[in-house]
């Protein structure tokens, strides 16, 4: 096959990644780049796109450099990315009026308040399956054009972009050419309707955002255009696009009604396939677009747990209780238990199935017996726990019995962060030989439209077990474990 690959642009909270994979589904190459987080007021995350895109287009750079190869070797790019967070930019001149508005970013609470304060929320929910809070696009966008200066009148003029992550490199990928997302970035803006798949009026003019700011929604797999001479130095076909869960889910080959995956990154997500419908939870949980394949779309029930492998970050730069990320299994070990401390890690309020946008991270139960290794248990401990209380909405919700979970992500490398997620469930953990799993995804989605994998059946044997962790611990003692948390997070609220 002259052209032997496809690459893979994951663009993450914290970094910016590449990497190029071969017909196998087998990594060949990667490269990774950090780039500033900025905090200028409590509560409030932002990033610069400019440096978003000049760190991507570095990565995409080294790692074919890296392989040693031409970009005429790629048949195809994919782009997964950080979800919800908000570009405004300039349309004459390609640059942004603002600071990117990442997800984590809290600024729009009191707005949110005052909406769910309004009744808007039961509507906002059948539409667009989400719950009101700051973590979604849409009082971040109405946020920028009201407080950036002349944002309003350049908006009116049509002379401003509104993009998601994946928007804002699809813009610049093509040189301005294409304005364009995905259903699956839609659809977590809370402007997107995911029954008639479109822009929804009535919540346009319910948060003031004019209709001429919006790209162009496709599927998950199509054509949207091809690189520039001036990025890639090659007409590279972008071919696959997804929101960085939905893309693990894809990439996890959880193609099967009910089939369940969690990654744990920044955040931890699980994400459920609940097949050709929409399903309302009843249990504060989400309702999203999995894919768009051609004419069908998939739906999937998700929970966001908004600190999940930070906690372990803020341990190593908060704290500096440790060195490198890594090392939070070994100090964990070395203690027996968690000395009766509960880590509440809600930096940025609760997610699902709390939705506490007020709650405070805290830890409890700290006595004079109380070291740094009972610190990082407990702080290990809260990411399985939080994803025990999404998981059991999940069944629910749906009434299915969720007897394994696959997992992916950085923190699912920590063997006794998944050890003690199959305790406190009672179930098995899958973790893949490849933990790629959502840029995997976005390359399958690229590699399907060119014919690069000829259909899912053709992928799907290609994700393989690296290893299964299996309950150790009797269930009484994890019930007693999780029913304490339970007192102790309510006290976070």
């Amino acid at each position: 096959m002259n052209k032997a690959y496809i690459l893979s642009l994951d663009q993450g909270t914290t970094s910016s990644r590449a990497i190029i994979y071969d017909h196998e589904g087998k990594a060949q190459a990667i490269a990774q780049k950090e780039y500033q987080q900025f905090f200028p007021k409590p509560a409030w995350v932002e990033h610069d796109p400019m440096e978003i895109w000049s760190s991507q287009m570095a990565v995409a750079t080294e790692v074919i450099a890296k392989m040693g190869i031409k970009a005429k070797s790629i048949a195809a790019l994919g782009i997964t990315n950080q979800r919800e967070t908000v570009v405004l930019w300039n349309r004459k001149t390609g640059k942004p009026i603002y600071k990117a508005i990442v997800w984590q970013d809290r600024r729009t609470a009191h707005h949110c308040k005052s909406l769910m304060d309004a009744g808007y929320a039961s509507a906002i929910k059948q539409k667009t399956g989400l719950e009101i809070d700051p973590y979604f696009s849409a009082t971040k966008i109405k946020w920028i054009l009201d407080e950036v200066k002349e944002a309003r009148a350049l908006a009116n003029k049509g002379h401003l972009a509104f993009g998601t992550i994946d928007s804002w490199l699809v813009w610049n990928l093509t040189s301005g050419k294409k304005h364009w997302t995905d259903v699956t970035n839609a659809s977590r803006t809370m402007l997107f309707n995911i029954n008639t798949l479109e822009w929804d009026d009535e919540l346009l003019d319910l948060f003031d955002i004019p209709k001429s700011i919006l790209p162009e929604v496709g599927s998950n797999s199509e054509l949207v255009g091809h690189t520039s001479n001036q990025t890639l130095k090659a007409s590279i076909p972008i071919a696959g696009v997804a929101g960085d869960q939905q893309a693990a889910l894809f990439g996890q080959m959880c193609v099967e009604k009910g089939m369940v995956k969690n990654t744990y990154g920044t955040g931890c997500f699980l994400m459920m396939n609940t097949g050709g419908k929409v399903v309302q939870s009843q249990h504060k949980l989400l309702s999203t677009i999995a894919w768009q394949l051609g004419e069908k779309t998939t739906y999937a029930l998700e929970g966001s747990v908004f600190t999940g492998g930070a906690v372990v970050q803020w341990l190593r730069d908060g704290l500096q209780l440790i060195k490198h990320a890594s090392d939070s299994e070994a100090l964990a070990r070395s203690v027996s238990d968690n000395g009766g401390l509960y880590f509440i890690p809600a930096f940025t309020g609760l997610g699902a199935p709390h939705w506490k946008p007020e709650a405070r991270a805290m830890i409890y139960g700290l006595s004079r017996g109380t070291t740094h290794a009972h610190i990082a248990r407990a702080a290990l401990e809260s990411i399985a726990y939080q994803s025990y209380d999404v998981i059991k909405a999940m069944e629910q919700d749906t009434h299915v019995r969720i007897d394994h979970l696959k997992v992916d992500g950085g923190a699912s490398a920590n063997n006794f962060l998944m050890q003690f997620q199959s305790d406190v469930l009672q179930e098995n953990v899958q973790r893949p030989a490849i933990l790629e799993t959502t840029s995997l995804g976005a390359a399958y989605f690229a590699g399907l439209t060119v014919g690069f994998w000829n259909d899912i059946h053709d992928i799907a044997n290609q994700w393989t077990l690296e290893k299964e962790f299996k309950p150790e611990t009797k269930k009484q003692v994890t019930e007693h474990l999780i029913k304490n948390w339970h007192q102790v997070i309510k006290k976070a609220f």
